[in-house]
């Protein structure tokens, strides 16, 4: 069967990214793209023997039964299917099977290939990295290659550094290096590839999942849901209507006790219920008479957002909230697989997520409702970032909440590294150098970074000492000379001269004040212009000053505060 077009160019990337390198990579490929061609492929050109690591059977056997129906043999290591087969070039495995089984894995594997890769963690003692570390012992050049959908996780953030198309992730440690190849799932819609999704953003009802903690438990969120009985009743009268000419309903519940409730206001007859609980046998079975049209509805908890594939899904419900893009598009995903006769597929959000299908993930939790994607230049590099933020109703941007620029740089012996450009930072006292606002050493003289909260207590305490609720800033241009006044939101004002005709004072102005509010770069270079341009200027949320004998001397600025002390106009 040949390949599609993407599918060819994630084999391309992933040769051509082998050839030069041993470094671990991912490809991130959205639900329903056909990930199981692409490492069919790239395991029927492996010269040497290929392990695929799945983490359940299902997915063990949809990829072994695509590979053979493109005409090619291998072999099943899954004790949960009844094989331990383990003479092939090309063995199918789960990764429980295969890590409790290394001994007989002794063997030279080039290639390993892990798909949902999201799962493989940093810790030696997983059962990823034990397979890994067994298989490297033989072969200490092993090439491992990840697949997934999702390839940022809320509880481990992003499991690659480096992007292809020129951008960092974060600067932890992860799993894998880079993402060799990314395909938008926009494009496989607009080719027809995908069913085309009909999103419905105004249901019959809503849970008002904002009522809750940012953080809850188990026991908070049915406590929230036992207070909305009428909320589930009227989406379960909902579903069954629009169920009425649809083929199947999948609908994913916020927890087992929600999912027991919705169970019961759904027809008995039509409707099966699966949780972590359910006996592997039992799943099995409600999974096939699903697949097989003798059930119409399938409520389910965090169990079926991997693994499952059912192409005759053309509604999906979505009665639980999450702070993830990528696990609300791997939802939707479920039911966008192309099948004979079907048109579309409904997607409902009765948990008012607020995501954009097409949105793409940033890797950071929304702030807050208001927020939009914006795009923020860097002033060092240009590279174009892409944060959350808040715009005007012209769409200017107010204000971003990114931190540091996400650009990768080319450096004169062919390697990269992260643009150095912080847009929002915590200035180190002793050397001045610029560190992530969680930061609690600094990254260039490793002094520990005080905390502010403390700082402020301890000048607080201090008789000598002065702390200004900056509510804004305002300067005069005197010749080469800057007079700055930080303002206090009760209107004393503390004043700070800098001397543009010194060097040194105006490189540490600059340093100081290196950001503007939107972003973009600083153009002023003169007393006047910077005069005139100052409230555009990021000024500090507190202003620590010390008193001499005439005048009060600015001894700390905190920016981007985070803490326990009410700002400037807060309440």
């Amino acid at each position: 069967m040949p390949l599609r077009d993407y599918q060819q160019a994630a084999v391309d990337a992933a040769l051509a990214h082998f050839r030069k390198s041993d470094q671990p990579a991912v490809i991130t490929l959205p639900t329903g793209a056909g990930k199981s061609h692409v490492l069919a492929e790239l395991a029927r050109l492996a010269r040497h023997p290929v392990l695929i690591l799945a983490h359940v059977k299902e997915l063990v056997e949809q990829n072994h039964s695509k590979f053979e129906h493109d005409g090619f043999e291998a072999g099943i290591f899954a004790a949960g299917l009844g094989k331990k087969q383990d003479s092939f070039k090309t063995t199918f495995a789960s990764v429980q099977s295969l890590s409790r089984n290394l001994d007989k894995f002794d063997g030279f594997f080039s290639l390993l290939i892990i798909d949902e890769c999201h799962r493989v963690s940093l810790s030696e003692d997983s059962q990823y990295q034990k397979v890994i570390s067994h298989l490297k012992k033989t072969n200490s050049k092993l090439k491992v290659l990840g697949l997934t959908a999702t390839p940022y996780r809320l509880d481990k953030g992003w499991i690659y550094k480096k992007h292809y198309q020129g951008y960092v992730r974060t600067e932890d440690e992860t799993p894998f290096e880079s993402c060799i190849y990314e395909l938008p799932l926009r494009y496989l819609v607009q080719k027809g590839f995908l069913t085309t999704p009909a999103v419905i953003d105004a249901p019959v009802a809503r849970y008002q999942f904002d009522e809750l903690p940012q953080e809850y438990n188990e026991v908070q969120l049915d406590q929230f849901l036992a207070k909305s009985p009428r909320v589930t009743q009227a989406i379960c009268k909902q579903l069954i209507e629009l169920a009425a000419n649809r083929e199947g309903i999948m609908i994913f519940a916020a927890s087992i006790k929600h999912a027991q409730e919705i169970f019961k206001l759904l027809p008995d007859e039509q409707t099966a219920i699966i949780t972590g609980k359910t006996a592997i046998k039992e799943r099995d079975e409600l999974i096939r008479q699903f697949k097989a049209k003798e059930v119409k509805y399938l409520v389910n908890v965090s169990v079926l957002t991997t693994g499952f594939d059912a192409p005759h899904v053309d509604v999906i419900a979505i009665l639980r909230r999450t702070d993830s893009v990528s696990l609300y598009q791997q939802i939707a995903g479920r039911g966008l697989r192309l099948a004979e006769g079907k048109t579309d597929c409904l997607i409902i959000d009765y948990a008012g997520n607020g995501f954009d299908l097409y949105q793409p993930e940033i890797g950071s939790t929304k702030p807050n409702s208001n927020s939009d994607l914006v795009q923020v230049p860097c002033p060092s590099c240009e590279f174009a970032n892409l944060f959350w933020g808040i715009t005007d109703a012209d769409g200017d941007i107010i204000e971003h909440y990114g931190r540091r620029c996400q650009g990768l740089i080319k450096l004169s012996d062919g390697n990269d590294e992260q643009c150095h450009y912080r847009f929002k930072y915590k200035q180190c006292p002793q050397c001045n150098a610029e560190n992530d606002i969680a930061a609690r050493e600094c990254q260039q003289c490793h002094v520990d970074l005080i905390d502010p909260d403390n700082q402020l207590k301890k000048a607080l305490q201090l008789k000598d000492r002065k702390v200004l609720r900056c509510s804004g800033i305002s300067a005069q241009a005197d010749g080469d000379k800057i007079k700055l006044n930080y303002h206090d939101e009760d209107g004393d004002i503390v004043k700070e001269t800098f001397y543009f005709s010194n060097n040194k004072q105006r490189q540490r102005f600059y340093n100081i004040f290196s950001r503007t509010i939107t972003g973009s770069a600083i153009t002023a270079t003169t007393s006047e212009q910077i005069a005139g341009q100052i409230q555009g200027f990021v000024a500090p949320d507190f202003v620590i000053a010390k008193k001499e004998k005439y005048f009060w001397k600015i001894e700390h600025r905190i920016f981007d505060y985070k803490g326990n002390y009410r700002k400037a106009n807060q309440q």
